[in-house]
């Protein structure tokens, strides 16, 4: 895949014509985000924050508990999972278990995230719930935990349930805490196919095969939730997480997809030149500070008035006394609290400004004179952090 530098402006532009010209449908537009991988960094992100139906992606939980039983002895590949006549029922899609049949925790691991199997993944939590509804009840417990504050599970496959609901925000974030706490285990979302009882199922996440760098994580669909995709990649060292949930066709959930990590790995690659104080001489030009990466995020609807979730992000920079004195001053026309904090970036520390506890109003009334001060302008969510 053709490799390519943008800058700013350009960078800007792209993005926005990416959303805007998605196409409007009867459905709402999909919501996505992209993060960093490594920093948890937000990237990209549009309606990351609305409720929508998780679908089969329920499965990443159900997955996520797996592995954690797995990591702490309770469960090994090779135990032999109970089939109940209930997960035996199941709708499609299934592995088609029967009740009394043999089959392992590793056969559910791979029937839920090839064929993304719905009586496997009720079996695994009546496994290790006692029931399905006592285990999905551990499952939104856990997502609480792992700071996934809008999910709500109401079984272990994603079949329809009305109460059942994610974000794109918190999906991602799930899959982070998969990629850091089970590295070993994540593997397993690689699988684009695997031998059971004589077939061979293949897997339903066609990334895995048409996107370069593509190595994981799962697809869902229902008709309540439209076409849904939690997606890892690596490329050069660097590796995204993608969501996108709510697409009209698979096809398009995918091309979507495609198109966002593109970006993200763009942006990722992208050299930023030095801001300069201004107030400092050109002969000093040397030693000035050098902003490190910004992380543009994409608006979403207006907020309610009185929201003052948001935060501008002025930059990163090599001195923490301008970085400081940069955010106070751009904080104090807007009311606006300041952090500064360090940050790695190529082998050296800098210091990132933010101003925060904004109203969307304040944060891009703040924009101009921090942006003359030699600061950037990027406008987040209060929830961007994952």
């Amino acid at each position: 895949m053709r490799r390519y530098r943008m800058r700013g402006p350009v960078w800007t532009a792209l993005i926005l014509a990416l959303v805007l010209a998605w196409p409007a449908t009867a459905r709402a537009s999909p919501s996505f985000i992209v993060i960093d991988a490594d920093s948890g960094d937000t990237l990209l992100a549009r309606d990351a924050w609305q409720l929508r139906h998780p679908a089969s992606l329920t499965k990443v939980m159900t997955l996520y508990l797996t592995f954690e039983a797995m990591q702490a002895g309770r469960l090994t590949p090779g135990r032999v999972v109970p089939v109940s006549p209930r997960a035996a029922a199941m709708e499609p899609t299934r592995l088609n278990l029967r009740p009394g049949m043999r089959v392992t925790v590793e056969d559910c691991v791979l029937g839920m995230v090839t064929r993304s199997a719905n009586d496997a993944a009720a079996a695994m939590g009546e496994l290790l719930g006692g029931s399905e509804s006592a285990f999905a009840a551990r499952m939104t417990q856990r997502a609480r935990a792992l700071g996934m504050r809008d999910t709500v599970f109401r079984n272990a496959s994603g079949l329809p349930d009305p109460a059942q609901v994610t974000t794109a925000a918190d999906m991602a974030l799930l899959a982070r805490h998969i990629l850091i706490r089970f590295p070993d285990r994540y593997r397993y979302f690689a699988t684009t196919s695997f031998r059971f009882r004589g077939e061979t199922v293949f897997s339903h996440n066609r990334l895995l095969a048409s996107y370069p760098g593509a190595d994981g994580l799962k697809t869902g669909y229902t008709r309540a939730s439209g076409f849904n995709v939690v997606t890892s990649a690596q490329r050069g060292g660097v590796r995204l997480i993608g969501v996108v949930l709510g697409a009209d066709t698979a096809a398009g959930r995918d091309e979507l997809m495609a198109e966002l990590l593109d970006a993200g790995f763009a942006r990722m690659q992208m050299d930023r030149p030095a801001p300069v104080p201004p107030l400092i001489a050109s002969a000093r030009a040397a030693t000035s500070p050098v902003a490190a990466r910004a992380v543009p995020v994409l608006a979403t609807p207006a907020p309610p008035a009185g929201d003052t979730r948001f935060r501008v992000r002025l930059g990163a920079f090599s001195s923490r006394s301008y970085a400081l004195d940069l955010a106070q001053r751009a904080a104090r026309p807007v009311n606006g609290t300041v952090r500064v904090e360090p940050v790695a970036a190529r082998g050296q520390t800098l210091w990132r400004a933010e101003v925060g506890t904004l109203s969307l109003a304040g944060a891009t009334r703040l924009c101009p004179p921090a942006q003359r001060q030699g600061g950037t302008c990027l406008i987040l969510d209060g929830k961007a952090r994952l």
